[in-house]
């Protein structure tokens, strides 16, 4: 297990298996939830999933799942879907992506000054196989890909969804 066992942890992989995967019921959630070795009783995950704002849509599958708020003061709820995901971190990158270079495993992702922690949302929220994670500051993003010379990949991916070009994610 890589993360600690409190409750900010758990909201963090509860946002997280909502932002990936249609999640139709609390007792799917919980079994998700179990299998990364999260134990939560009924009670506990119905606080938590209140704490966190979710509530239940209609995915474009037509099922109801859960979602919780929009980031950056949208109000409307992101559902688990691919595609939205991924349009979201196209749309960021052609709009604030501003260089991309790399060295081994680090990529260093420039943006206007303040929209640095916008963009690396938009990264953490598609979890691509080949980023371990991002670190934000004001202007730069600093990418850790899982691959100790997969930089250069991983630089020339954001420079192509910065230009419109969507190549295939890891």
């Amino acid at each position: 297990m890589t993360q600690p066992a409190t409750r900010a942890a758990r909201h963090g992989r509860i946002a997280e298996i909502l932002a990936q995967t249609p999640v139709r019921s609390q007792t799917e959630l919980a079994e998700r939830l179990a299998e990364g070795g999260i134990e939560v009783t009924q009670g506990t995950l119905s606080r938590d999933l209140d704490e966190l704002g979710a509530m239940k849509i209609r995915n474009p599958d037509g099922w109801l799942v859960y979602a919780l708020p929009g980031e950056g003061g949208d109000s409307r709820p992101l559902a688990a879907s691919k595609s939205a995901v991924d349009a979201r971190l196209i749309r960021v990158c052609e709009e604030i992506l501003i260089s991309a270079r790399s060295s081994a495993n680090l990529v260093v992702l420039r943006t206007p000054p303040g929209a640095a922690q916008y963009l690396a949302s938009a990264i953490d929220h598609a979890s691509r196989g080949d980023i371990l994670g991002t670190i934000a500051g004001d202007d730069t993003v600093l990418v850790i890909s899982t691959d100790p010379s997969g930089g250069a990949e991983v630089a020339a991916w954001f420079l192509a969804l910065a230009e419109g070009n969507v190549p295939p994610s890891s």
